[in-house]
């Protein structure tokens, strides 16, 4: 064989073990109830669930309160479902995040609550046209 051939089979092999080992590693977007029926089934993976914070009648955020450390939070997030749940974070809030449109919570349910590992926000874009009146 060439060593071009050979070269390409190797090429061809690694691309096989990346496309294999990042597979693993991929998650899906569910809801509460589907995240709890997966822990309870004896899936240790971490879930990505999305939503929104939950807010009063005048779009106030609602439900945060402050760990004993001082450091920790938890808040209440209502899936796309519908469904509330309490989302524990053993990190400071993030920057911005009772301005956040949606939220996405990477975790997993740990003794019936949900413990977030990461905590990605999508926040309103200062970029979006606004209407100019003429």
């Amino acid at each position: 064989m060439k060593k071009s051939h050979i070269f390409i089979l190797v090429i061809i092999a690694v691309a096989i073990g990346v496309i294999i080992t990042t597979a693993g590693d991929s998650s899906t977007y569910v809801g509460f109830t589907d995240a709890y029926q997966l822990a309870s089934s004896g899936s240790t993976r971490e879930i990505h669930v999305v939503g929104e914070l939950k807010k009063d009648n005048s779009g106030q955020v609602i439900g945060i309160q402050t760990g004993a450390d001082r450091v920790s939070f938890s808040f209440i997030m209502v899936d796309d479902q519908g469904k509330e749940q309490t989302v524990q974070y053993n990190q400071p809030m993030p920057t911005d995040f009772l301005r956040s449109e949606k939220v996405v919570v990477v975790g997993s349910y740990k003794g019936g609550n949900f413990i977030a590992s990461k905590i990605l926000l999508k926040c309103p874009s200062k970029y979006q046209e606004e209407k100019v009146n003429a």
